[in-house]
């Protein structure tokens, strides 16, 4: 094993479970805490400063989720590896989290071993999902595979994301529903709205939603 410590950056917006984690790292000698902190945002800046090898993040904060700061984290720098330690633990969490780029995903009632495993495992490369989520996600894959031959064809020029967004948005759920349900900020739905409706060339929700049922992407009875 290499002399250099793995550097790890906890973000978690309780202190409580922060100081709980790096109670369970302190004594290991190839594991140095650099950080601790208590949202998405700081976590960025942490990254752009002081470059951590491993970050262990909540994905529900205040602000910024950890699905999103995983995403910005991974474009700035994908050699940051980011374990999400999280009580969320359903389909579409671990789905996210995986979509964003994470190398980890684990329940925060893990052991200490587990957790001194993931870190040293996703700092060497690898990825580290326990039983539990491992199950999740091959759910998951197999039901998208049947899907996916019914899938509708994307509207010109619209992204997947967007896609979700307009279907979503047709379907009339509000801003605040769009963000919780994609794990993303108000304010970026809010700008991937505004994309939608200029590349396709309309000015508003109601005219999104004649769009989307005009071109089969969702039907009258799903309103």
């Amino acid at each position: 094993m290499s002399n250099e410590k793995i550097r790890v950056l906890l973000v978690d917006d309780h202190k409580l479970i922060r100081d709980g984690i790096e109670a369970m790292l302190l004594n290991t000698k190839d594991i140095e805490i650099i950080a601790s902190v208590s949202s998405g945002e700081e976590a960025i800046n942490e990254v752009r400063q002081n470059k951590p090898d491993v970050i262990l993040m909540d994905i529900m904060m205040g602000g910024m989720t950890g699905v999103e700061a995983t995403r910005w984290v991974k474009e700035f720098d994908p050699a940051v590896k980011v374990v999400l330690v999280t009580m969320e633990i359903s389909k579409e969490y671990v789905s996210a989290g995986i979509k964003s780029g994470v190398d980890g995903y684990l329940p925060k009632d893990i052991d200490k071993d587990t957790l001194i495993d993931a870190v040293r495992t996703v700092q060497g490369g690898g990825r580290f999902f326990n039983d539990a989520i491992m199950k999740l996600v091959f759910e998951d894959f197999y039901s998208h595979e049947k899907l996916k031959s019914s899938d509708k064809k994307l509207p010109n020029d619209l992204t997947k994301r967007e896609h979700e967004i307009l279907n979503l948005v047709a379907s009339g759920k509000s801003n605040k529903e769009l963000a919780e349900s994609l794990f993303i900020s108000i304010k970026t739905v809010e700008t991937h709205k505004t994309n939608i409706l200029e590349k396709l060339g309309l000015k508003n929700t109601t005219e999104l939603v004649r769009y989307a049922i005009k071109n089969n992407i969702i039907s009258i009875d799903s309103l």
